[in-house]
């Protein structure tokens, strides 16, 4: 089909050049221009031939113009004399200016070409990029991606495989194999770019991380496709971030919620508890009690006095949360807040071997209140998730800059993935089930309190060395260092 294709177009380009050589033969004639002359005019009309129409073309006319100018021009005129070397030379030139000049001219014409298609490539991927600069990211990038891609690009089809999101988009032809293939290549886990006919395939990567896979099948050169899938890349990873920026916002939204309805709780059962607690008292004063009301009157101030005590933590969450917290800070002998601690602690302490190990010099600077409240935590937790008989050890060591303070018992192990998420609020480890009460509220006041005093805290555990917890505050200088 091609080869007769070209030679209709070469028809009429030969004929023109034959009636072209015409006019100049008749007009040279006429005249009576020198053979010098009407060489170089026949020169020019092969240039022309070369330049406009082709080597093929302008080697036919080439040699008709030799033909021509022995029989015309060259002595005896009106003969040919194709044995004489002029002729040949002036035939040979004719060829070579041809030759010249056509592949002058192609590769021109295919330089301009190039640079057409550049330019269109050029303007396709301005047309991309600002169009990404348009994308809704509350929506998954690829079925925006995909078709925008097809639609500038002018693709047969677009593929996109988003390993975040698990999923893969497709714009252009709609069948099953062609659905999953960027999918397919994303998992075959290809390291090599590949290109075959039509058909572009790439790994999109944000630095060194895979992010997904790209196909793209239709005209469109290598550059060009590195260049979309290093915007498909962006969109990808600026997706993620959005969302997980948006996840953040929204966590941040219902955290402030969630402190907020706390504070209000806990603000509308102090009240009542301190009337239940006046309640129980006057009751107890007036007297006449038989034994089992006296119990019941023990019971009453054990359990109001617990809840007292967790709506003052909750309400110190909530103020720590805020970061409307002030400090008061005091340079505090630690030994003697542990003490403290230990002794309001003795009923849960009971049955439970107490080892103290903290100099008596060592000096903290912390709020009172805070520091008691994160030491209480820390020996209540112990006690309750101690196996019963088994020792709790306190203890504290000093640096020139920090003091670490580590309540250590024997119990339960706690898993390697409850570790962080323990001092999170309301988190309790699955293990721990209903068995043991609590709120899931004390180690995130004891976080957020240590953090307000530029501390920190941790957990180790293990079946043999059991479970230690540490609270880590800056050490005063000067005071208990060693």
């Amino acid at each position: 089909m091609w080869p007769s294709t070209r030679l209709m177009r070469a028809v009429p380009r030969c004929l023109a050049g034959i009636l072209a050589l015409a006019m100049v033969t008749v007009a040279g004639f006429a005249l009576h221009i020198n053979l010098t002359s009407i060489s170089f005019l026949y020169l020019l009309l092969v240039f022309g031939m070369a330049l406009y129409c082709g080597f093929w073309e302008a080697s036919f006319v080439a040699l008709i113009a030799g033909i021509t100018l022995d029989y015309f021009f060259t002595p005896p005129v009106f003969q040919l004399n194709v044995t004489d070397p002029q002729d040949w030379v002036s035939l040979g030139v004719f060829e070579i200016a041809a030759l010249l000049i056509g592949r002058l001219s192609t590769k021109e014409a295919r330089s301009a070409r190039e640079a057409a298609i550049r330019r269109k490539e050029m303007e396709h991927l301005y047309e991309l990029s600002r169009n990404f600069l348009l994308l809704d990211f509350h929506q998954p990038p690829g079925p925006q991606l995909s078709v925008l891609m097809r639609r500038i690009f002018e693709l047969d089809f677009v593929a996109l495989y988003d390993v975040h999101l698990g999923r893969h988009d497709f714009a252009g032809e709609q069948t099953e194999e062609l659905e999953k293939i960027a999918r397919r290549y994303f998992l075959g886990d290809k390291t090599n770019e590949k290109d075959t006919a039509h058909t572009a395939q790439r790994i999109l990567r944000n630095g060194r991380t895979a992010v997904g896979a790209l196909v793209l099948r239709g005209e469109v050169s290598s550059v060009v496709v590195d260049a979309i899938a290093a915007i498909a890349a962006i969109a990808i990873d600026r997706y993620q971030s959005f969302a997980n920026e948006e996840q953040a916002h929204t966590a941040s939204k219902t955290e402030q919620l969630r402190t907020a309805v706390m504070d209000a709780l806990a603000h509308d059962l102090k009240t009542p508890l301190s009337t239940v607690q006046i309640a129980n008292s006057g009751l107890r004063d007036v007297g006449g009690l038989n034994e089992a009301q006296q119990n019941l009157a023990d019971l009453i101030e054990s359990e109001t006095s617990r809840l007292a005590d967790l709506c003052t933590r909750m309400l110190a969450t909530a103020r720590l949360e805020a970061d409307s917290v002030g400090l008061h800070l005091e340079d505090i002998p630690l030994g003697t807040v542990v003490s403290r601690v230990v002794q309001t602690a003795s009923s849960l302490l009971a049955g439970h071997p107490i080892d103290v190990s903290v100099d008596c010099g060592i000096v903290v600077r912390a709020d009172p209140a805070l520091l008691t409240m994160m030491l209480a935590q820390y020996v209540e937790n112990a006690a309750k998730y101690s196996d019963l008989g088994t020792p709790i050890n306190i203890a504290a060591h000093v640096s020139k800059t920090e003091v670490v303070i580590s309540v250590h018992n024997f119990g339960p192990t706690i898993r390697l993935e409850d570790r962080e998420r323990i001092f999170e609020r309301f988190y309790r480890a699955p293990h721990q089930g209903a068995s043991i009460p609590g709120t899931g509220i004390g180690l995130s006041v004891v976080r957020k309190a240590a953090e307000a005093h530029r501390g920190h805290v941790w957990m180790v555990s293990g079946e043999d060395e059991g479970t230690t917890f540490y609270l880590c505050l800056p050490a005063v200088a000067g005071k208990g260092a060693h």
